[in-house]
């Protein structure tokens, strides 16, 4: 198998089903040996059934590509270094890291537990931050003897991370920690030749059944469905590349649509070179309002 990420090495996370799985088989058509980890829980993060990483393997072996099953619990810090290593046992290297794992509790700010802000906050921003450490301690090293790699790392966050979502407070929590997760490590990691961006996927899956329409017509009038979770990850595969020249952003994929995201920036000042007194500080909010961008409704508002 040849194409953009020939001879590159790969772990994806969360791989076996949706979105992560259409990632793996990407990768793999596009040349990449990958590590398929999935600890293959539920929707909703409960329970174990890791067989479907290897059903991922058997996919990708069938194609003609190399791959390697992985039932690591991404957020556990000894476990996530395990799977660094056997990419690098395995295959000699790593290259490519796609951070996808991740499950949903949806619940009203209110109603929702500790045990659920836990599970939701511990998988996705832990889930990140273990293997991204492991890989971005590795990659360190290998820069510091003379041996750098192209490495690229794509982090997964949502819409609700950054417009928020009606009843996915903990998740939109995580998801904008991903983010500000992903603007660091691009700035500290690119010295090793590490790019690192984001992308906030809009697709079916397990975490959205439902919510989406199954098909719907593309430009020239053929059936194209909008939603299908392996829309994004040809966006994933070039971001994963060495053609890759763009670190520290956020892409919105829908359908066939990217967009770039922009967000938290400075805006419209007002400094009065003192302190300020509290009974002056609502005129000049609301006037610095008045002048700045009108930021996007949160979902489901």
């Amino acid at each position: 198998m040849t194409g953009i990420l020939e001879g590159r090495i790969a772990i994806v996370t969360g791989a076996g089903r949706g979105i992560g799985r259409a990632h793996a088989l990407e990768l793999a058509r596009q040349g990449a040996s990958v590590v398929v980890n999935d600890l293959g829980t539920s929707g909703s993060g409960e329970g174990a059934a890791s067989e479907v990483a290897h059903e991922v393997v058997a996919e990708i072996e069938a194609l003609g590509g190399r791959a390697v099953a992985n039932g690591a619990d991404v957020a556990d810090f000894e476990q996530a270094a395990a799977m660094v290593q056997q990419a690098i046992d395995t295959f000699g290297g790593l290259d490519i890291l796609v951070n996808n794992a991740g499950f949903v509790r949806d619940r009203m700010l209110v109603n929702t537990s500790e045990e659920e802000w836990d599970a939701v906050i511990r998988v996705h921003l832990k889930g990140h931050f273990a293997p991204l450490r492991h890989a971005g301690a590795w990659w360190r090293a290998e820069a510091k003897d003379g041996r750098q790699r192209a490495a690229r790392v794509i982090n997964t966050s949502s819409g609700a991370g950054m417009q928020g979502s009606i009843g996915q407070t903990t998740y939109s929590a995580a998801k904008a920690g991903i983010v500000g997760m992903t603007l660091v490590a691009a700035a500290e990691l690119g010295r090793y030749g590490v790019h690192v961006n984001a992308i906030a996927p809009v697709a079916r899956t397990r975490m959205t059944e439902g919510a989406f329409p199954e098909m719907m017509a593309d430009a020239d009038g053929d059936a194209f469905d909008a939603m299908d979770p392996a829309n994004n990850s040809p966006i994933v595969a070039w971001l994963a590349s060495e053609d890759c020249d763009v670190t520290g952003r956020v892409l919105e994929i829908e359908g066939g649509q990217i967009c770039v995201e922009e967000g938290w920036r400075h805006g419209p000042r007002r400094d009065l070179g003192r302190r300020w007194e509290a009974d002056e500080v609502g005129t000049a909010v609301r006037e610095l309002i008045a002048q700045a961008a009108v930021p996007d409704p949160v979902y489901g508002t």
